[in-house]
Order: structure tokens, then C-alpha cells, then sequence
């Protein structure tokens, strides 16, 4: 895209909506003049303008959370931006993981489903039991039994897959990758900590491809 398409306001500036290249959350409202954008594009991490300062501002500069952009895409006017990023931390100057976390109203429509969302809620299990809740008894009863869970829910994927029985096959895994979240949290592992691990992979992957096609 032209960058000349853009259509910076009468300040010079256009609004830069942050998201989370991984989980889609968006992180921050910021805005870029041209020099910002273009500072951007060339070292590929953001660059903002902030308009308290009156100067230019290299996110993470000082907090060390860089966010290492994947694109940059213009709104259908090229008066916004959305820019899909890789953090190195969190978004906001609070510590928190995002800008917008002060709800403010919610609605009827029930939230779609999301791996955060299911891991944030195990976490409470562990954190506040609840009576009754399966999640809970597993962290009471500790690693072994946490482990044994897992091992059997793998045990049914095996059998299931080996039958090419596709809707079992979907149901124990599913029950699988709760079980294995489960024991994530029993041992202090994210869903960063996997999708950081599984981005190292591809890369390496993508490495491989690059040097069997030269």
C-alpha cells in the first residue's frame, strides 16, 4: 500500500489500533504521524507520537515490552490503522496485559469461545476452589492424579483415532487439551510459554523449507 493513500488529520496524526498478533486482543489506542509510521515500517517495531509530550515514542524504549509488528493494515477511508504486533510484555504502562480492562457494560450476547478465556477460568478454580467443580477436586488431589488424567485421556485419543472414528476422536481431544491446561497451571506453564515454544519451531520449519528449495 501507497503510504501517500493515508489520510492523517489536520494534526498530522492518525489513530493506530494495537492488537495481539497471537490472541486477536486488542492492546492499545495510539496515534503515528508520518515520521512515526514510516520509523515503524523501517525497524519494525512500533512507533508512536505522543500527543502529551508532543514527541515521538518507541514502545518498550524504557519497559523493555517491545512490540514487534507482524503488518500494518489501512481502514477502507486510510484515515486508521489496525497493526498486528509481537509483544516482548505487557501493552499498558499499568502492568496489565492491555489498555482496556475497565468494563464498562455488558450485554446478552454470550463471548465466543477462546483458550485464554477457559485457561483464565481454570486458574480460578485453582486459586478460589469451588464445591463440586471437577477442576477444582483435580488441583486438590495434586500432580500424580493431574498426570494420570492425562495419561489416560491420550490412552482414549490413541483408541479413538486408531478406530478413524472422527467425532470420538474430536471429543477426547478436547478433553485431552483440557487436562493437559490443567496440568499447565499445576506447573506454572502459559499458553505463551507454548505458543512461544511452537513459533520457535515454525521458524525453524520455515528455515528448513527455504534451504531444501535453494
Amino acid at each position: 500500500m501507497d503510504i501517500e493513500k493515508l489520510k492523517f488529520d489536520e494534526k498530522g496524526l492518525i489513530p493506530a489500533i494495537v492488537v495481539d498478533g497471537t490472541s486477536g486482543q486488542v492492546l492499545t489506542l495510539a496515534y503515528m504521524n508520518r515520521e512515526s509510521l514510516e520509523i515503524s515500517m523501517k525497524e519494525g517495531r512500533t512507533c508512536f507520537y505522543s500527543r502529551s509530550r508532543q514527541e515521538l515514542w518507541r514502545k518498550g524504549e524504557t519497559s523493555g515490552a517491545v512490540q514487534h509488528i507482524i503488518d500494518i493494515t489501512a481502514d477502507c477511508d486510510y484515515d486508521a490503522l489496525v497493526v498486528r504486533v509481537n509483544k516482548d510484555g505487557p501493552a499498558c504502562h499499568t502492568g496489565a496485559e492491555s489498555c482496556f480492562h475497565h468494563p464498562l457494560w455488558t450485554g446478552d450476547a454470550a463471548p465466543g469461545f477462546s483458550l485464554d478465556a477457559l485457561m483464565e477460568m481454570l486458574q480460578g478454580r485453582k486459586d478460589s476452589p469451588k464445591e463440586g467443580s471437577y477442576t477444582s477436586y483435580l488441583f486438590e488431589k495434586g500432580l500424580d492424579k493431574i498426570l494420570k488424567k492425562v495419561g489416560e485421556e491420550c490412552t482414549e485419543v490413541v483408541i479413538a483415532g486408531k478406530a478413524e472414528d472422527r467425532a470420538e476422536t474430536v471429543y477426547e481431544i478436547a478433553d485431552l487439551a483440557y487436562h493437559v491446561m490443567v496440568l499447565m497451571l499445576q506447573l506454572g506453564i502459559s499458553l505463551e510459554d507454548v505458543r512461544g515454544e511452537l513459533a520457535k519451531r515454525h521458524v525453524i520449519d520455515q528455515k528448513v523449507k527455504q534451504e531444501k528449495m535453494t
